[in-house]
């Protein structure tokens, strides 16, 4: 099993069948959670998808929205309904980490046959791969970069957050960004164009800008970000932006996999768009993913039921 040992969280019942008729894969986050239900042969029958299902947002919101979502796919398969008796399910989820609150949402489970519970960037890392050792670098609103290593151990860098981490995600450019645009308000810098369109949209008054920051949240800055690239060509701040988020997501990788020997999967829109600016060395390591999030929920739940004998 994968380290660290505290994760993939593991149960199945005491009355569960041994051998679950439906296979289900759960990508969750902030902002949705997309399901697969497969045959017990791990033929896709359906897709579904429902709201977000980090449990920093609710344990039960989460299981509403993986419930809605897996509806939704056994809908799209032709059926009228499905029990959670039926399925083993593999969820790769934002908020795992916090073991307290992955283990309040395996306490609240409905009744699942079988279920395999990691975060949301390990499935990341498992679907990318195809179940093999290999490294991805997530920046898109945030930013994370997580590995399976070669050894079986995992590794786990950045990803701390928009309010004081995810260097060089999106969320991160925009809030340097309106940093840069205080300081050009009050006469603390030269007033250029980024610096000129961001005091623009969130309003030419001291309250404006205190009134835009203090409702922005991390997709308001993040959402600032596509003005940085725009002008990367005319304006040197954007420039200078671009190049301290290259630094810093290669960084990221350099502390994920130091002997530069795992296969490498960007990911994430500012990732995709700062593809061309990294290092010819970071470049000649990447690949082209082998699957999502989801196919790595079910590469989960399968190695995870061999291991507790759930597949017999």
């Amino acid at each position: 099993m994968w380290n660290p040992p505290a994760l993939p969280l593991l149960h199945r019942p005491s009355h569960a069948r041994r051998t679950p008729r439906f296979l289900v894969g759960v990508d969750g986050g902030g902002t949705g959670t997309r399901v697969q239900l497969n045959s017990s042969s791990g033929l896709c029958l359906g897709v579904g998808r429902a709201g977000p299902s980090a449990l920093g947002q609710g344990v039960a919101q989460a299981w509403t929205h993986v419930l809605q979502a897996l509806q939704g796919a056994a809908t799209q398969a032709g059926l009228d309904g499905i029990d959670p008796a039926d399925c083993a399910i593999g969820l790769g989820l934002s908020g795992v980490t916090l073991l307290e609150q992955a283990r309040a949402f395996i306490d609240a489970e409905p009744g699942f046959a079988f279920i395999a519970l990691d975060s949301d960037g390990f499935t990341g890392v498992l679907g990318a791969h195809g179940g093999q050792p290999g490294a991805v670098l997530v920046s898109g609103t945030g930013s994370v970069g997580e590995a399976l290593r070669r050894d079986g151990s995992r590794a786990c860098v950045g990803g701390w957050g928009w309010a004081i981490g995810d260097e060089g995600s999106g969320a991160w450019l925009g809030r340097c960004a309106m940093q840069h645009a205080q300081r050009a308000f009050d006469g603390r810098e030269a007033e250029g164009p980024l610096t000129t369109a961001l005091i623009d949209r969130a309003g030419r008054s001291r309250e404006g800008l205190l009134a835009w920051c203090a409702a922005a949240g991390q997709q308001g800055y993040a959402s600032l970000a596509p003005l940085v690239f725009e002008m990367a060509e005319r304006d040197s701040l954007a420039a200078a932006l671009i190049d301290e988020a290259v630094r810093e997501l290669e960084s990221v990788v350099q502390a994920l996999d130091p002997q530069a020997e795992l296969p490498l999967v960007l990911a994430g829109s500012v990732a995709e768009r700062l593809a061309a600016h990294f290092s010819e060395a970071l470049r000649s390591r990447c690949v082209a993913a082998q699957g999502d999030a989801v196919a790595g929920a079910l590469q989960l739940l399968q190695t995870s039921m061999l291991t507790m004998g759930g597949g017999e």
